[in-house]
């Protein structure tokens, strides 16, 4: 199990090293990859399609204002693409949100505003086929509810 993020700058690392804590913290795997699709477009498709070669991959798109980034990775992916586009304020979030929503035909990206939402997206795709990690996940749902009584 892997997670694979693809940052469209320098600049996203912040957002993404949270994301990747996340996922560590259950136990699951992140690469990290800065690679433009506007500026360097091949080294994104070589990437994946190295990673086609690999299963139990998720792919995750962190870039803002023009999010080709999560477009290409779903254009050339096998695996499934998440976009979780970073933002500064309500202006900037519009702006990256329209733009991660707004994929051709035949692109699914999906997209989740949220970094600890994108974190349990991750893990849930992943508890399909690993049973600890079905009950780890159950175990976590139940605390949650039982927080309410």
């Amino acid at each position: 199990m892997k997670a694979v993020f693809f940052l469209g700058s320098k600049v996203d690392m912040d957002h993404t090293d949270k994301l990747v804590g996340g996922l560590s913290e259950w136990g699951i795997e992140s690469d990290v990859h800065v690679a433009s699709a506007h500026k360097v477009p091949l080294k994104v498709v070589n990437l994946v399609e190295g990673y086609n070669k690999e299963d139990d991959i998720v792919m995750i798109g962190i870039a803002g204002r023009s999010n080709a980034l999560s477009g290409v990775l779903a254009a050339n992916s096998y695996h499934p693409v998440f976009a979780c586009p970073p933002f500064q304020d309500k202006a900037d979030m519009m702006v990256n949100l329209n733009s991660s929503l707004m994929m051709p035909s035949d692109t699914p990206v999906m997209t989740v505003i949220d970094p600890n939402n994108l974190v349990w997206s991750v893990v849930k795709i992943f508890a399909l086929k690993d049973a600890a990690l079905r009950d780890k996940v159950v175990s976590r749902m139940a605390a949650i509810k039982d927080s309410f009584n």
